[in-house]
């Protein structure tokens, strides 16, 4: 989808960095912003991106692009307008493809934005963002994981230039991938309960209703209490849950809602869980915001005759 798309390079590298504007992911925007340029996006459309101007004068396809972007990252909802506009212009296979490249990469603005991936000092951070990124990274990942070498790793090997390689070795979702498990060993080490947790928070700051309600079902058949599930849907304060409970909570809360997390609640989460099973968490709620990505663009809604469970949210318009 990348890389061989029907819809070019342009426009491909432009789905990306609407995302990564959408959710103020500075690494993810940095090199994709120098790999767009060097694929011939113009300029000025990388710049209303990065400064979520207007686009009046944009082309056709690079105006509904960034549309879709920004309704379904700011206001988690694709109205019948743009789908439709998208539609047309693109098609059905290549708008799939569109969108679902963008919640590739949503997943991997989650995991960036977890751990606190700034970019390499030799490397300029070309993303204002309404924050100040927090400090607590290790000197030579520049993120909140200590270095673990690929067994890939030739360091004669020089990067190709504007390819996915252009990512610093040690840096982005190639180390942090190392540090985890996978979800087999977080369910061995947590359980489901907390798993469904997470999934929970991700689809409540998502506001996604086909997300949410299937995942209720199964997350009370799993043990999850009514009073926490209650808490995370109706957003109330974390007072009186445990302090596994809370953290993951406070943790979403934070990832999606503010797009950064705080040193504090990194820290405790660190301690709490160990850096395995947050490396495995953050992989859960990072598949789950690509996934809620492509249920809003596409409206899905729950099975006949299955109640919604997430309140006050929008109704089904396509």
């Amino acid at each position: 989808m990348r890389w061989a798309s029907a819809v070019g390079r342009q426009l491909t590298e432009l789905a990306i960095l609407t995302t990564a504007r959408e959710m103020d992911q500075p690494y993810e925007w940095s090199l994709h912003e120098m790999e767009a340029l060097s694929v011939g996006a113009d300029s000025a459309v990388v710049d209303a991106v990065r400064n979520r101007k207007p686009t009046t004068g944009l082309g056709e396809k690079e105006t509904i692009i960034i549309q879709i972007g920004r309704e379904i990252f700011g206001t988690h909802k694709l109205s019948a307008t743009t789908y439709a506009s998208a539609l047309k212009l693109f098609g059905q296979a290549n708008l799939v493809d569109i969108v679902d490249l963008m919640g590739q990469y949503a997943g991997t603005a989650t995991r960036l934005t977890a751990f606190n991936q700034h970019m390499p000092p030799q490397m300029k951070q070309f993303l204002p963002v309404p924050f100040s990124l927090p400090d607590d990274i290790h000197p030579d990942t520049r993120s909140r994981l200590p270095l673990v070498s690929s067994q890939n790793q030739n360091p004669q090997a020089s990067p190709i230039l504007y390819s996915r390689s252009l990512e610093p070795e040690g840096t982005g979702p190639g180390l942090i991938a190392r540090h985890g498990a996978g979800l087999k060993s977080l369910e061995a080490s947590v359980g489901r309960r907390l798993m469904d947790l997470a999934i929970l928070v991700t689809a409540r700051e998502y506001d996604e209703q086909f997300d949410w309600s299937i995942n209720q079902l199964a997350a009370q058949e799993d043990g999850l209490e009514p009073a926490i599930i209650e808490i995370v849907r109706e957003r109330k304060p974390l007072s009186g849950l445990g302090e596994k409970e809370a953290l993951i909570v406070k943790f979403g809360r934070e990832l999606f809602g503010q797009h950064f997390v705080t040193a504090e609640t990194y820290a405790r989460a660190l301690d709490v869980f160990g850096e395995r099973d947050l490396v495995d968490f953050v992989a859960l709620m990072a598949q789950h915001s690509s996934d809620d990505t492509v249920l809003i663009a596409f409206d899905q809604h729950l099975p006949a005759g299955q109640k919604p469970l997430l309140p006050d949210l929008k109704s089904g318009t396509r």
